[in-house]
């Protein structure tokens, strides 16, 4: 065999590996260890790269912002402000059909704003918005999905550990791609709260009411989120004026929230410990998927793949949009049975040298920084496609009453949202890049 049909070999055997469930970093790490003795005929350099591979991708300053990140969203949740987020969204939305629905969404949307993973916005607000739906009489699917969907909002709205990865993936700017996740990322939240007038319309049985409650309560619980745009403005707002670095960012941002955790006496030595622990246990999981991700992507550069893939795509002579369609639609495909680290870490190095030598009328730059939200756009989608939506389980553990099926059902209605909003952010990359351009 040669080195290309080596490479190419390896895409069949991981998603074997994969769909035997072994983690999907232990795959990766383990193919491109084999990968690299079959492509050099012994042990040498597998074992070389052992060593280099693993200082060179840790050593990367760039990856301290994750945990950082992580341990924001812990501290954040300590200090009460999740809760906060839902009690004011609520005490605007609440009275309106699916209103309490709504307001999760804008609550997770919040969050999401000072905690970079989707899987912990959607475990905190599940711990926050299930017991309001439960007590407003909302069906256990329409809630859970609406969690789920809600959830993915941590990604997708800065600061996110995904964007942080693509960007060290594609060497783009940290700040800049934030930037440009800030109105797509508004864009999904409306769109979920669109998805929710429709769905209650459709299902008028599925969703309570409430009563609303007068302006000056109202305006109280709007006061009682003001450290959530604090941390917000000072991470995202001090990265972009320059003021610190993105790993500043982080740790200012962490350090900001632990020390309002700690004036709300949700920070103490106990809950100080398991935040490490919890970030450190994250932190763990995250970075092992790195190194087997950089360990693959080693071999597959090795077998020159993404290279005699970008030139064979290029010769085909088609669209580039048509091409793009086809990769957008290969990561749908992927969400039903990867995780979004997974997917991001595993395709980007494949799709992104393809994508680079297309026109699509825009600068090198902007084209990398508009595919970057597009994939996370897509990514975001298979966190709650079944039958491997990892939102999905996360929100079900915590509602065993409900099916998983009904679940499904409703989620559905959130995946068309997504699907729309991709398509209208691919048809004008303007919107994506609206932002970055006036500010520049």
């Amino acid at each position: 065999m040669t080195n290309l049909e080596i490479g190419l070999t390896s895409f069949p055997v991981l998603l074997l590996m994969i769909f035997l469930r072994v983690p999907i970093g232990l795959a990766m790490f383990l193919v491109g260890l084999f990968g690299l003795y079959f492509v050099t005929g012994g042990w040498s350099m597998a074992l070389s790269r052992l060593k280099t591979e693993t200082y060179s991708t840790f050593s990367s300053y760039s990856l301290s912002i994750v945990p950082m990140f992580l341990l924001m969203g812990h501290f954040a949740t300590l200090g009460g402000m999740s809760t906060a987020l839902f009690k004011a969204a609520e005490s605007w939305l609440g009275h309106r059909r699916g209103g309490v629905a709504m307001a999760a969404v804008g609550a997770c949307a919040g969050f999401g704003s000072i905690c970079g993973s989707s899987l912990a916005t959607a475990a905190t607000m599940g711990q926050v918005a299930l017991p309001e739906l439960r007590r407003y009489g909302y069906s256990g699917g329409f809630s859970t999905a609406t969690l789920a969907a809600g959830g993915t909002l941590g990604i997708l709205i800065p600061p996110s550990v995904i964007l942080v990865i693509y960007a060290i993936l594609t060497e783009q700017n940290i700040a800049k791609l934030f930037l440009a996740a800030l109105i797509p990322g508004v864009l999904a939240a409306i769109g979920y709260m669109i998805t929710i007038s429709i769905y209650v319309r459709i299902h008028p049985d599925a969703a309570g009411t409430r009563a609303p409650i007068p302006y000056a309560d109202r305006f109280r619980a709007l006061a009682d989120v003001w450290p959530v745009l604090l941390v917000f403005l000072l991470v995202v707002g001090g990265i972009y004026l320059g003021w610190f670095t993105p790993t500043e960012g982080a740790a200012v941002g962490a350090a900001g929230t632990g020390l309002i955790a700690l004036v709300n006496r949700g920070l103490n030595f106990r809950t100080l410990i398991e935040s490490f622990l919890a970030t450190g246990r994250s932190t763990a999981m995250i970075f092992f998927i790195v190194l087997g991700a950089a360990f693959y992507n080693g071999f597959l550069a090795l077998t020159q793949v993404p290279q005699e893939l970008a030139s064979y795509v290029t010769s085909l002579g088609y669209s580039p949009w048509v091409v793009l369609a086809i990769i957008l639609s290969l990561y749908l495909v992927f969400g039903c049975v990867m995780d979004s680290l997974s997917m991001i870490l595993l395709t980007v190095p494949i799709f992104f040298p393809i994508i680079s030598q297309l026109d699509f009328g825009l600068t090198f730059e902007e084209t990398a920084i508009w595919f970057g939200i597009i994939v996370l756009i897509v990514v975001e989608v298979g966190l709650i496609t079944p039958p491997v939506g990892m939102n999905l389980f996360v929100i079900n553990s915590m509602d065993r009453s409900t099916p998983m099926v009904e679940t499904y059902k409703a989620v559905m209605y959130f995946v068309t949202s997504d699907i729309v909003r991709v398509i209208i952010l691919v048809a004008f990359p303007s919107i994506t890049l609206f932002l970055l351009r006036a500010l520049h």
